[in-house]
């Protein structure tokens, strides 16, 4: 049961595909559409034998360039080819990874491997002379007399002094007589 006062609503009528604002509008799009392919068309077929005639003048032009890489396609190749051996062989040999670098590395390595085998006979020969501190008497003997200057007794030990050590060179001394003429001798004088 109803109980609304007045005149019932009106049913809303949708309007179908083919008509209204929408459809006009839609109309008008498909129009302008149609006659913006036809005026491009007509356009096109003008220009078309312009651009054909501009099509030919350019081949004409590259005609003796084209003939011309006919003819000498195997050459061009060839030495093209002859261009990318080169390259590739002179990076091999001066690359970074060429011969060159390869053999200057392997020099370096030959020269370490020296250094390591003299640095071991160095080290063999003072673990032996450790090993023989540690247990032979003769050794410690040596050892003492040579570095404390023991003596056993009735044996006199000659002792030489120490060499005068040699002043620093490189450096001016602080004395008038290493002073340039002309410099007054109240020159301040540097600490470094």
């Amino acid at each position: 049961m109803d109980l609304r006062l007045g005149a019932p609503p009106r049913p809303r009528i949708i309007p179908r595909p083919g008509e209204g604002l929408r459809a006009a509008v839609y109309q008008a799009m498909d129009q302008a559409i149609v006659q913006a392919k036809v005026q491009a068309k007509v356009r096109a077929q003008e220009q078309a034998p312009r651009a054909e005639a501009a099509a030919a003048r350019c081949i004409e032009r590259t005609r003796p360039v084209w003939s011309w890489l006919a003819r000498e396609w195997r050459r061009l190749g060839t030495a093209a080819a002859v261009v990318l051996i080169v390259g590739l062989l002179m990076h091999a040999m001066f690359g970074a990874n060429g011969m060159v670098v390869y053999r200057q590395k392997r020099a370096e390595m030959q020269a370490l491997e020296r250094e390591v085998d003299r640095v071991q006979k160095e080290n063999n020969q003072q673990a032996e002379q450790i090993r023989s501190l540690k247990t032979d008497p003769a050794a410690i003997e040596k050892e003492a007399r040579e570095q404390l200057r023991y003596a056993r007794p009735g044996e006199f030990v000659l002792v030489s002094p120490d060499p005068p050590q040699k002043p620093p060179t490189g450096r001016v001394q602080n004395n008038p007589q290493n002073v340039p003429q002309g410099v007054p001798q109240n020159y301040p004088k540097t600490g470094k």
